[in-house]
Order: structure tokens, then sequence, then C-alpha cells
């Protein structure tokens, strides 16, 4: 094997600086898109797009090595869109603000979109290169974040590569074989409003300041999630007083841990609202100790003019307090995965008196997927609710003999002294959907470090960026 140390990865970090400034929302990916094709003309490099918005920039077979087979790097363009509740920002037309606090780079108090910017860069700066290997083919995916749809609607020319190198790892120095894959279930109970009771007041009572994160990667934290704090709240709240409830808003992502939530509802004057809510806060600030340390649970007067009709009221608190949250079952094979897992995403007062409730299931195993599925719809329909699912997508099932990962591995071991982690994720990834339609298809994920994905917290590892670099491009030469 060829070593290949210290490369200077300034590319990668000009491409992301720039990739940062393009506003790219799930769903919302034109202007990205649009800023990929410019830079293939600006670098007179090939490129191919399909119906559904996916672009794939061709690098052309380095002189030499003509008998190289041919290597796809794919990344996606959207990002996760999470702000802190106080911040205004505009996803769709501003770009990230982004700054460096020691060895880590962050945005302000947005998500920062390394996941998968940093991933972008990378195969940009390959393709801007002048680093010697066979055809590369730069695969860069619309809308993963929200149902995987580039990957799903990928058209049948766009790739033509022997290994597939997905860019969206989370953690330096590990090869992820294998994946989660997931569905989401999603619930709708109709209302009716009502007057405010007489002799009533009213409350907001609000939860901020926790971690949130991604549902895959990080449901095995034991992290708080808004929805169920804020439901435990008014559950108990109705079941020791009697409460009417006005408004439930908590959780925006279907692929991230909730972080904040709120709540609108009256209560009898008489009742000693206050004495419970400080009980309530003591009981969660104790259950989250060392893990939580900023929640915020706040209650303030305020006005409201209507409630919800009893009945519905109910079925909604029972049925949030019922469904499950969290790890449901750890994987036998592979120490330390979690096979399968449910999130309670969001729950949304939305038009037409109609409240929404969007859940997420993750499984390494396809039939334990659908358990989990079936297991929250079930206790949904017992709460008079109409549910449904999105069409869902499948899981990654490792491959420990190929030959791609023995490239990978020895690659790591040869330029850095030690051999990488060998790790299946619990998180989706698109490789799934890619072996789908490409069986013959070799696959590994890689990725440099990055933290508290998909909320306000997330940051990247600037050491491990270029430890990432060295690796892709020694793997790059080694195929």
């Amino acid at each position: 094997m060829e070593k290949i140390i210290n490369l200077e990865p300034h590319l990668i970090w000009k491409y992301f600086d720039e990739i940062t400034s393009v506003p790219r929302p799930s769903k919302h990916e034109e202007k990205i898109i649009e800023y990929l094709k410019d830079f293939a003309e600006k670098n007179s490099l090939e490129y191919r797009t399909d119906a559904i918005g996916n672009i794939v920039i061709i690098k052309p077979t380095s002189e030499g090595y003509e008998s190289h087979p041919g290597i796809i790097l794919q990344s996606h363009v959207d990002m996760v869109c999470e702000k802190n509740e106080d911040v205004e920002f505009d996803f769709l037309n501003e770009g990230i603000k982004t700054y460096i606090a020691g060895e880590w780079v962050k945005a302000c108090r947005t998500t920062l979109g390394a996941d998968c910017g940093i991933g972008m860069a990378a195969a940009m700066a390959v393709l801007a290169s002048d680093i010697k290997c066979g055809q590369v083919e730069a695969l860069f995916t619309v809308d993963e974040e929200t149902g995987l749809t580039g990957a799903f609607e990928l058209g049948e020319n766009m790739i033509t590569g022997r290994y597939l190198i997905n860019l969206d790892s989370e953690d330096e120095g590990e090869v992820f074989i294998g994946c989660a894959g997931g569905i989401d279930t999603i619930a709708t109970l109709a209302y009716n409003t009502e007057g405010v009771p007489e002799g009533h007041i009213a409350y907001r009572v609000s939860v901020s300041g926790l971690s949130g994160g991604h549902s895959g990667n990080d449901i095995n934290r034991g992290l708080g999630n808004s929805n169920k704090i804020i439901n435990r709240f008014l559950w108990n709240a109705d079941k020791e007083f009697g409460i009417c409830l006005s408004v439930f808003n908590g959780g925006n992502l279907r692929n991230a841990i909730p972080r904040e939530a709120y709540a609108e509802f009256t209560i009898d004057a008489d009742a000693d609202i206050k004495t419970y809510y400080e009980r309530f806060c003591n009981i969660i600030s104790e259950e989250l100790y060392g893990i939580e340390e900023n929640i915020k649970i706040q209650i303030d007067e305020i006005s409201v003019w209507s409630v919800i009709d009893y009945g519905t009221q109910k079925r909604l608190l029972d049925s949030l307090y019922a469904v499950a949250n969290g790890v449901l079952s750890m994987s036998h094979q592979i120490s330390d995965l979690v096979e399968t897992s449910t999130n309670l995403a969001s729950v949304k007062f939305i038009k037409d008196n109609k409240i929404e409730i969007v859940t997420s299931q993750r499984s390494s195993s396809e039939s334990k997927k659908f358990d989990a599925m079936h297991q929250i719809e079930s206790a949904f329909l017992l709460a008079g609710a109409e549910v449904r699912h999105s069409d869902g997508y499948p899981g990654w099932k490792p491959e420990p003999s190929s030959e791609l990962l023995k490239i990978v591995k020895n690659t790591y071991a040869d330029v850095f002294g030690v051999p990488p982690r060998i790790k299946a994720i619990h998180a989706g990834l698109e490789c799934g959907l890619f072996l789908k339609k490409f069986p013959s298809l070799e696959m590994v994920s890689i990725g440099p470090t990055m933290t508290g994905v998909h909320s306000p917290d997330e940051k990247l590892n600037i050491p491990s960026v270029a430890k990432f670099w060295n690796w892709l491009v020694a793997i790059l030469r080694n195929i």
C-alpha cells in the first residue's frame, strides 16, 4: 500500500465554507444544485442529472489507471434545518453563520449542515484535485433527510462504478458496513373547539434547552424528549386537577429527537398548579440529571379563547403517554448496536381542527421494523386516530468479506498505524436503496467526527477532517 500522510485538506475547507453559504433545506435544494453545476462547468467536468434532481459529476480516469475500477463518492445535498426557539433565521434564504471554537467548527445557534456538507466538500475536493485514480463519479442526492427521496428515485444510468464510498458517517476512524431501515407512522386526530370553562385561568407550559440530536445515532443516550415531557405534565395535571387543553406543539423533524415543546391549557383558578409545577420540575431534573443539564421547564399565565373537546384531549394525552419512545431492542449480532427504536418526533395542531403526530421507527431487522410500526399504530388506533405510514426504506446488510472493505481497512492501518473500527449504524443511510437498484455494488461509509447532528449543538471536529481527507485520498489511490 502507498503511504499517504499529512496531505493539506485546504480544498475541503474551501468548498465546505462555500456550501454553508448556500441555502439547502430538504425539498428546497435548487440553489445548491445550481452551485454544483456551476462548479462542474468551472472545472470542465462532465455532469448528468436525473428527473428527481440528483446530480453526478465525473472525474475522468487518470492516465495509467485505465484498468482500475470506477469509484462512486456519494453524499446528499440537503441539511436538517433546526434552530433555537428564540433565534430568527430564514433557512430558505440565509447562509449558515459559522465560527471556530477550539478544535471545532460550529454554527450560531442553528444546525451547521456538516451532515452532509463535509461529505459534499470532500467529493468536490477530489474532483478538483490532481489525485491519480480510476474514474470517479461524485453522486449528490437530494432530499435524504426527509425520506431518502433522491436515493429512491435515482435514475437507472446515473452511476456505473463498482465501488461506492458513502461520505455521510460521523466518526473518524470508523467504517460502517450496515445500517438500519426505517419507516414513519403518522397519526391524525380531529377535534372540536369549545369555550373556556367558567372560573378557569390559562397557562403556557414549555420545555426547552434539551440536547436533541439524531433519532438514530443518539436514540440510546437516554436524552429527554420534549413531547413526552410536556405530555407527562399535562396527563398528570389532568388526573390531579382536571385541565382543558387549548394547543400542543412540539418537535419539527421526523429524524430529530425533539428539543422544545409547549402546550397551552386552562385550569380551575383554585388549583395549586404552581406547587404541582415545582414538584414536576424536580422529578424531571432528577431523572435527567447528568444527561440534560440545560433543561428548562417554564410556566406562565396567559390568555386563551378556546379549548378542544375533552374526549379528543383524553385520547390525545392517553395515546402520547402510551406510545413507546426510545430503544426497543439491542442487536444480538453486533455489540452495542441498537437494533430497533422509535422516536416521538412531533405533535402539531394543524389546519382544519386536526392534530398530527409524527413518529419514526428504525430497525436493522425488516420484520422488527414492521413490528415496531404496528406497535405504534395500535396505540393510536386505540385512541381513534387515523393512521398512515411513509413508504419507508430498507436497511443495508453488512458484507464483512467485501473487497472494498479490505482495501479501506488496510489503507487506514497503513496510513495511521492502527486498524479502523468496523461498525453498523442505527441511523438510515442511502446505501440500502443503492444496493436494491445496483445489487453488484460494494459499499462502505466513512466520514470525519461530528457531534450534535440534527440539532443547533452540531459541531465538526477540525483535526478529524484532515485525517478523513488523507484516508480518502489513500483509498482512491489504492483501489
